[in-house]
């Protein structure tokens, strides 16, 4: 049974940075594409980030372009999202999720869906005070 446990959450002023940290357990870690999502008050969950198996490829949601780093130590089973820049707007519930089903012809339109995702964390909250 795969578990994916997010942390790194917090409260930060307007313009600073966090890093959140999703550690993977129960799977091949390695052949998994990972994801991560937010859910703000009253909205749908959106996608912010995806990275490949090996990290090479990397996918943002244009809001977070330039702001955010997604990145993955296999070693590790752990997949990280740098944030820098901080918005109010970014104000969120982040949540890591993998994914077993996505090949090198997919992942670039598949991993922003949040139906091409397999598993999912129980996510970790991202208050931005302005």
């Amino acid at each position: 049974q795969a578990h994916l446990v997010e942390s790194g959450g917090g409260l930060v002023q307007a313009g600073g940075s966090l890093r959140l940290s999703c550690a993977a357990s129960g799977l091949t870690f390695s052949r998994y594409v990972m994801g991560w999502f937010r859910q703000a008050p009253g909205k749908e969950r959106e996608f912010v980030a995806a990275i490949s198996w090996s990290g090479g490829s990397t996918y943002y949601t244009d809001s977070v372009k330039g702001r955010f780093t997604i990145s993955r130590e296999n070693a590790k089973n752990t997949v990280y999202l740098q944030m820098n820049s901080l918005k109010p707007e970014d104000t969120a519930v982040y949540s890591c999720a993998a994914t077993g089903r996505l090949h090198q012809i997919t992942i670039a339109t598949m991993s922003p869906r949040e139906g091409s995702y397999d598993y999912w964390g129980q996510g970790t909250q991202v208050t931005v005070s302005s």
